[in-house]
């Protein structure tokens, strides 16, 4: 009987495996580029995080449906999809540049690439064709002909020794403006490394051919020896003040702003966890304007209690600016520069000048804590959707009760609406409920993903939840790759038109659980509030 069961799951198996490998079966390799639905990792240039090109409402997000799966080769994700009108471009993790087929998932062509790709995927046009771009984090970044046949260049600096290309980049016109942070806040972790002596910064390349134009180091002093550990293991500063997240353009100023991260050694600067406001033509500072004086940090300090000698004393509270600042414009019409810290903070700015117009704070912060990825507006309700982490890394205090949930800020004044919090999963680390990853606003919706493995579509005028799916489950996935889902985190979720599509897996920080399922909803016919499967 036993035997009988076992043959039979497994025939169903090689049905369900043949099936799929069958409809794949003539899928053309040429891709659509004449519809794109985002020009930045933010949607548009304002990082808005607002998608137009969806008609994904309240009233409908009931019929949300799960379409196809595609199971990705790392269990820690870090790609934002790009979808054309016809196809699916992704980064799938140490195989390269894919992209699928958007009715069936099936595969167009594969870009190889020997690293990792850890960016949005973004269109450009260089000379005169269009290319696709994507980071690698520690090669620069990548233009690829939209066909997938060869690389067209590689934008790296040499400014710095060890960068890392974490921040997506963005490109304007004729520009491509790409965010720098260092390695070294990792390497610190090594008791025998002499820390630190990189600075992070912004740099600007051509996109015609991925020369550099300026690159600005946010740190302008040089770093000096400060000291020793061990006799023979040198201390510098000062070092970091990375930029984590891609900056927001301004089109009437020619600006870029960007927020900045902590220092990684003493002494510290005025430029670290700071936002800044550079002159998009040549590099130079208009205003910065600093949020947390004196936070110096690398990852040797996660465990807080091991007194490493490449944690700086006195130890700040790693509350930096990691998501990338949004130009908004409020229902009155004034611009607002916005940005969200890890203290879980948010600031609203002058553009012109940097002067504080309003700050709200909404949590405790930390590490892992406060706003991690990114908000979202919707300007045509004046709201800015605020997702706060508050998650706890084990090790290092996190003073104060955590408050994770979604906000809803009033633009203009930076007054609470509403706010969406529940329970966690259960009481283990891995279940505890967040948002760390960005979110995605369109319509009347606004699109959350949770740690604890949770997708959601909340109403954006009340907060309530109309839609849910629970990402904590095996897949049949497309391409026939064993697939699961775990944590939502860092990039959150893309929409086009009648289609949501979200990564579920990161298993990267804060002991989540990992995935690699790419999940790809579609608005059906029919369907009632809850999860999509059932």
């Amino acid at each position: 009987m036993v035997a009988g069961v076992l043959l039979a799951a497994l025939l169903s198996l090689v049905s369900v495996a043949a099936s799929a490998a069958a409809g794949c079966e003539g899928t053309t390799r040429e891709s659509g580029v004449a519809r794109f639905h985002a020009q930045s990792w933010g949607i548009d240039a304002r990082n808005t995080r607002y998608q137009p090109q969806s008609n994904l409402t309240a009233r409908n997000a009931a019929k949300l449906e799960l379409k196809w799966v595609y199971g990705l080769a790392d269990t820690s994700p870090r790609s934002l999809p790009l979808v054309s009108e016809d196809t699916v471009f992704m980064g799938d993790g140490p195989r390269g540049l894919v992209a699928l087929d958007r009715e069936t998932g099936c595969e167009r062509w594969l870009y190889p690439h020997d690293g990792s790709i850890s960016s949005a995927i973004l269109p450009a046009t260089s000379g005169d064709r269009t290319v696709l771009l994507f980071n690698d984090r520690r090669k620069g970044v990548h233009a690829i002909d939209w066909q997938g046949g060869e690389r067209v260049w590689r934008a790296a600096i040499d400014d710095q020794p060890i960068p890392w290309y974490s921040g997506t980049a963005l490109p304007v016109g004729d520009t491509l403006y790409v965010p720098i942070s260092s390695v070294e806040v990792a390497i610190a972790m090594n008791p025998f490394y002499g820390c630190c002596t990189t600075s992070g910064g912004m740099a600007a390349f051509d996109l015609a051919t991925g020369a550099k134009r300026w690159f600005l180091p946010t740190i302008q002093q040089a770093p000096q020896r400060t000291g020793s550990h061990w006799l023979f293991v040198g201390k510098y500063g000062p070092s970091g003040a990375a930029v984590w997240g891609g900056p927001s353009y301004d089109a009437a100023r020619n600006r870029i702003y960007f927020g900045t991260g902590q220092n990684y050694s003493h002494p510290t600067t005025d430029t670290s966890d700071a936002i800044f406001a550079v002159d998009a033509a040549s590099g130079t500072v208009q205003w910065h304007r600093q949020f947390t004086a004196n936070d110096a940090y690398t990852a040797a300090c996660n465990n807080i209690k091991l007194n490493h000698p490449n944690c700086p004393k006195p130890t700040g509270p790693d509350v930096d600016f990691g998501a990338p600042t949004m130009l908004v414009r409020a229902p009155s019409g004034r611009q607002l520069l916005i940005a969200g810290q890890k203290s879980a903070e948010v600031h609203a700015m002058d553009p012109d000048t940097g002067e504080l117009i309003w700050s709200r704070r909404l949590g405790r912060g930390g590490i892992i804590g406060g706003v991690h990825w990114g908000m979202a507006a919707n300007e045509a309700l004046g709201l800015l959707f605020v997702p706060i982490s508050d998650k706890e890394l084990e090790g290092f205090p996190a003073p104060g009760d955590p408050a994770p949930g979604l906000y809803a800020l009033d633009i203009e004044t930076g007054a609470q609406r509403w706010v969406y919090t529940r329970p966690s999963r259960c009481e283990r680390t891995e279940c505890v409920f967040g948002l760390s990853a960005a979110v995605t606003a369109t319509n009347d919706v606004v699109i959350i993903g949770s740690m604890d493995g949770m997708l959601e579509v909340l109403d954006a005028h009340s907060g309530a939840a109309v839609w849910s799916h629970d990402a904590w489950r095996e897949y049949a996935a497309v391409n026939e790759v064993a697939t699961h889902g775990g944590a939502f985190d860092a990039h959150g979720a893309f929409l086009a038109d009648d289609l949501l599509l979200v990564v579920a897996g990161y298993g990267y920080v804060g002991r989540q659980r990992g995935g690699n399922a790419l999940l790809v909803f579609q608005v059906g016919s029919s369907g009632d509030v809850g999860d999509s499967d059932e």
